[in-house]
């Protein structure tokens, strides 16, 4: 039945074009680039080579991969680059609501299960992310905190090597989805792994066991988040987002705001009526548990304070704290703490299920599955539809496809033209062939009758490198008439040019981390199989 339901709200993805929202087209055109690199043997793909009016950009290098690892794989399949970035919103849709059932069925049963995997679904804000805003990192990183959990939950009942590598897994899948929603997530993770810790008869093998899932997923993704976070200092990010405090909301939004296909301050903020239900009868719910001596009233005690600790980084009076703390302005909009506070209800509701009568919830949960249908109907559908093909996504693309904060600090924040040639003469003359171009290698072959200073109109970016008859050249991109661009010199004569991108040694650092996550991931795995066959 969860199945079912959750396909309904998906009706739109199945109609012709792109559907219009404010990043959806964006990340259409972040995948072309993705998929492009990818094709040519780069197996982390980190440089846009056609985007910023064919400048390229590093935006890859700081951009949730997930996401368009999937809508990759789609595309391989020959699926169009818009199908395969709808398959992956619907599918993160999909799998949210399964894996919050598999979860919370776990220990209240399936009917409590089904609830909890309904109201997550079906909250205002995930179609917000679906159809207004087409977030599409922000929609995958719902997919995986409950599945973690899951796995920490199979893991304290019985420790099985599968469990330790799928929450591993999964923990790195979450940090590779969404930046933001990775940090706002962990707390919820890492308290209910402390949950399970405290009321478990084997605290000292948990608290290992959680340690290398925690460890372990953080190695594996390292390759994505360690070049995303020391890097970004190489970027206008701290420039963008100093003090940059948008999106904050009235209590009274958070009770009701009118559906609207704005951007901040007109996108619709309300939590949705069943998850108010969920927190109103929430401080019952903790009452019976407790009275029942059942130590899961800890859990969701932990639970409500997390709802209201997001609702107040929501409201205008956190302001102070967004300054205090400097990380919290890179998660540019207050209102994405919506992510978290949207959790807490359906597990809450799911805990009224199982302590009703067994006789009364099957009716109870019919009940809520027609009042989510009822109060979301209207939510199901996009602002119309871009009807473009593929070649619109993969020619040079004129823009960023995010606000600026990726740039180079020493380049313009935003190309503002397409550049006439790959190479340009500065000064002196100069013929130069194009003999060959992928994403990160450009080869040229230059005549030229004296020594000249070429402009290759690449964006500088730490990794590109410049080679002149085998020779390193020595590049200079701070030249105020080509800001932030690749220029170099070459002697008279015919000269072989190489302008090539490649891995710096903290990237080739992180790669080698995420190479040892898994190995030792899998030399875990072999030892827990072993003791578990002795």
């Amino acid at each position: 039945m969860l199945v079912i339901v959750s396909l309904i709200p998906l009706s739109s993805l199945f109609r012709a074009g792109l559907p219009v929202t404010h990043d959806g087209q964006d990340h259409v055109a972040r995948i072309a680039n993705f998929y492009q690199s990818l094709s040519e043997g780069n197996l982390v793909p980190r440089w846009a080579a056609n985007l910023n009016w064919g400048y390229g950009h590093p935006i890859l290098i700081f951009l949730y991969p997930l996401p368009s690892y999937l809508a990759s794989f789609f595309h391989f399949l020959n699926f169009s680059l818009v199908d395969s970035t709808k398959i992956v919103f619907g599918l993160s849709f999909f799998f949210s609501g399964i894996f919050m059932y598999l979860w919370v069925k776990e220990f209240w049963g399936v009917k409590s299960g089904f609830v909890s995997g309904l109201i997550y679904l079906f909250a205002p804000y995930r179609f917000v992310d679906l159809y207004v805003r087409g977030a599409i990192g922000e929609c995958w990183a719902f997919v995986w905190p409950p599945l973690v959990c899951w796995f920490a939950l199979k893991l304290a009942k019985k420790v099985r090597w599968y469990y330790l590598v799928g929450g591993a897994l999964s923990l790195a899948a979450l940090i590779l989805s969404h930046n933001a929603l990775s940090l706002m997530f962990l707390p919820i993770i890492f308290g209910y792994m402390g949950y399970l810790v405290f009321t478990s008869k084997q605290r000292s093998l948990n608290i290992k066991h959680y340690l290398l899932t925690t460890v372990f997923g953080f190695a594996v993704s390292a390759f994505f988040w360690l070049p995303a976070l020391i890097e970004g200092k190489y970027t206008l990010r701290n420039i963008v987002t100093h003090n940059n405090l948008t999106g904050f909301s009235s209590f009274q939004k958070l009770l009701w705001s009118p559906w609207s296909y704005g951007g901040t301050g007109s996108l619709s903020v309300q939590l949705g009526i069943l998850q108010w239900l969920g927190i109103i009868v929430a401080p019952w719910l903790i009452w019976k548990f407790w009275q029942k001596g059942e130590k899961i009233w800890i859990f969701l005690l932990f639970l409500l304070v997390c709802f209201w600790l997001a609702v107040m980084m929501i409201l205008p009076i956190s302001k102070p704290i967004y300054l205090i703390i400097p990380l919290l302005s890179k998660f540019q909009f207050a209102w994405r703490f919506l992510s978290l506070a949207i959790f807490s209800p359906a597990i809450l509701l799911a805990g009224i299920i199982f302590l009703l009568p067994e006789k009364f919830r099957l009716l109870i949960a019919g009940f809520l599955l027609l009042a989510v249908l009822f109060l979301n109907y209207r939510y199901w559908q996009p602002n119309g539809y871009f009807l473009k093909n593929d070649s619109f996504y993969t020619r040079p693309y004129s823009g960023t496809t995010d606000t600026g904060e990726s740039a180079p600090r020493w380049s313009v924040r935003f190309m503002e033209k397409f550049p006439k040639a790959p190479i340009e003469a500065v000064n002196g003359e100069a013929d130069a062939k194009e003999i060959f171009r992928s994403t990160t290698k450009h080869i040229y072959q230059v005549r030229a009758k004296q020594a000249v200073r070429l402009v290759e109109n690449t964006l500088y970016f730490p990794g590109w490198r410049v080679s002149v008859n085998g020779n390193p050249a020595q590049i200079q991109f701070q030249d105020p008439a080509y800001r932030g661009l690749i220029t170099f010199s070459v002697p008279a004569g015919e000269n072989r040019v190489i302008v090539f991108f490649g891995e710096t040694k903290l990237r080739w650092l992180a790669d080698l981390i995420s190479l040892a996550g898994l190995a030792g991931l899998g030399l875990e795995a072999f030892v827990l199989k072993w003791k578990e066959a002795r």
